[in-house]
């Protein structure tokens, strides 16, 4: 698969999973992204929701499409209504409770509501269940992920402050609602787009600058704690058009055999069905250093 283009799934279909994660459950690899397959609203970067598609696949190549794990509802008092905005969706598994959870950023079309949404289902492929949204710790909530850490404990970071800061959150034993503890880091950065990982105890985030949909340089910061205030350190990107994160933004980060990768959305704001995506693999040097070098193609498996 060529990485900034968009992909295909094993029938020859678009791939409609933007701003989404890949995740490894029961052996078997799973894509969650935003379906954005209608063309635009007219004269508008924007789409009417869907839901969130999921794929799946053993080799991370080829993918098939389970449906969608999260549908649009017609309620028009529902945060899923489909003139409303669904972005970012992140799916986590709870030990505990045998649950998926999904979380989103759920918006009003005017992005004033700013909340965070939250779904669980008892299967990978959904579908979810929609519990609701509010506003994190009442704090406003826009680009986002989740993070579990090596003891279970799970986190929300979104973007607040309209987009000024970014903020880390503490979530309850069931990962549905934040628990009160949070802390907010790059305060007045204007950073988005988080994208978290640990290596060597050491906490990553790769971010992207606020320039709407306009590509930027990708920043990574460095925390010893995950609740602690996170350090910018500089561009991981290596290679052409490394300024630009190779003309896309950071969505996610897995991790496989120990190894860490890093997803990117190549937005296409006039079209957004035809928005593309990359895979790439991020490396460390001997002083912990980020580095994500830029490559052609994503093979999968046989890549790793």
């Amino acid at each position: 698969m060529k990485n900034g283009e968009i992909w295909q799934d094993v029938k020859g279909n678009d791939i409609q999973a933007h701003g989404g994660c890949i995740m490894q459950f029961e052996g078997k690899f799973y894509w969650y992204g935003e379906h954005k397959g209608i063309d635009n609203t007219p004269g508008q970067r924007r789409t009417d929701v869907i839901g969130v598609s999921c794929y799946s696949s053993d080799d991370l190549l080829n993918w098939t499409y389970e449906g969608l794990a999260l549908s649009a509802e017609n309620d028009e008092k529902s945060m899923l209504n489909p003139k409303n905005v669904l972005e970012r969706p992140k799916v986590i598994y709870n030990e505990k409770t045998k649950k998926y959870v999904m979380w989103a950023h759920v918006d009003s079309p005017d992005y004033v509501f700013a909340g965070a949404g939250v779904a669980v289902s008892d299967s990978p492929k959904g579908p979810f269940k929609f519990l609701g949204a509010a506003q994190p710790n009442r704090q406003d909530c826009r680009d986002m992920t989740l993070f579990v850490d090596d003891d279970n404990v799970a986190y929300l970071v979104h973007s607040t402050d309209w987009n000024k800061s970014l903020d880390i959150a503490r979530l309850t034993d069931d990962y549905t609602q934040t628990d009160g503890f949070y802390v907010t880091v790059m305060r007045d950065q204007l950073r988005e787009a988080p994208a978290l990982c640990k290596h060597n105890g050491v906490y990553y985030m790769v971010t992207s600058g606020c320039t709407g949909w306009m590509p930027n340089s990708a920043l990574y910061s460095t925390s010893e704690h995950i609740l602690g205030q996170c350090k910018l350190i500089d561009n991981p990107c290596e290679g052409e058009n490394y300024r630009k994160t190779f003309y896309g933004q950071s969505t996610y980060i897995f991790s496989v055999n120990g190894n860490d990768y890093l997803m990117l959305d190549h937005w296409k704001p006039d079209d957004l069905k035809k928005s593309g995506y990359s895979i790439l693999p991020i490396t460390y040097d001997e002083d912990g250093a980020m580095i994500i070098t830029r490559q052609d193609e994503w093979k999968g498996l046989e890549s790793l």
